[in-house]
């Protein structure tokens, strides 16, 4: 019998992962705040999974439940450790700048209880801030964490712009990042040209994925641009691979150019 539990999930940060909590028997509604014990301790977070049933195997990790929803006093306590958090986040400027550390601030939280106090930042080499942590809990007097993000959680912390002039996709509705490689690119016929496959956090763009199952189906048993096939007894090579005007495109010998349907090539390997 498969293990069951009602549950809610829920995100730290905006377009965030989502979490799963147990129910603990409060009217818990989409949009809520809710305490719960996150990877910090004790965190506030918004319910954007209403009530639902899952398998615990589904789940994958310790299922814990809900603390409680937010009370009144609960809101005025989290709203001014978001106001000190904010103040937190220039003094770490400041300090960071001071201190010549080649990291890029990103953003400062404060755990519910005051517990931790972290500090979000980017940086392109490793760095030693042991001193830097020193002086942060000299002025905080709570415990001091360091987490470094990488270019694309960054991204979808500060916002942006993609290529197609819109907010990007991480900050408006992509919670996890998928593996995106050249080989997304190259199954679509792009150029491969770092600037116009990248995105602003300067890795691939996110959207080479979307399109890449219709690809792969749509091309399967077609020969890639630049491979030798037999057409008609004939050894040819193909110049041009057009998904959407469905046909290839062959350099044959004495240099004849012919066009042939990409389907010949699928029914070709069917055969095989």
């Amino acid at each position: 019998m498969e293990l069951t539990a009602v549950v809610y999930g829920v995100e730290f940060f905006p377009v965030g992962r989502i979490r799963y909590y147990a129910d603990n028997g409060e009217d818990i509604k989409k949009g809520d705040l809710v305490l719960v014990i996150g990877d910090f301790g004790l965190e506030v977070a918004k319910v954007v999974v209403g009530k639902r049933e899952m398998s615990i195997e589904e789940l994958r990790y310790e299922l814990k439940a809900i603390v409680r929803k937010l009370t009144d006093e609960d809101m005025e306590i989290h709203k001014k450790n978001e106001e000190d958090a904010k103040e937190a986040k220039e003094f770490f400027k400041k300090t960071v700048r001071e201190m010549n550390l080649p990291m890029k601030p990103i953003l400062a939280k404060y755990t519910f209880d005051r517990s931790k106090l972290i500090f979000f930042f980017s940086s392109e080499e490793r760095v030693d801030f042991r001193d830097l942590v020193k002086e942060l809990a000299k002025h905080f007097k709570t415990r001091i964490e360091l987490k470094q993000l990488g270019v694309r959680d960054e991204m979808k912390l500060m916002g942006g712009l993609g290529l197609c002039g819109r907010p990007a996709c991480c900050t408006v509705f992509l919670r996890e990042f998928q593996s995106v490689t050249l080989k997304h690119a190259r199954k679509q016929q792009m150029m491969i040209n770092p600037a116009k496959i990248s995105g602003t956090c300067r890795r691939l763009l996110c959207c080479l994925t979307y399109e890449h199952e219709f690809y792969e189906e749509a091309l399967e048993g077609v020969p890639d641009e630049g491979s030798s096939v037999e057409y008609e007894g004939k050894r040819c090579r193909v110049i041009n691979v057009n998904v959407f005007l469905n046909e290839i495109t062959l350099m044959c010998e004495g240099r004849k150019i012919v066009k042939v349907e990409l389907r010949y090539f699928k029914y070709a390997a069917q055969k095989s």
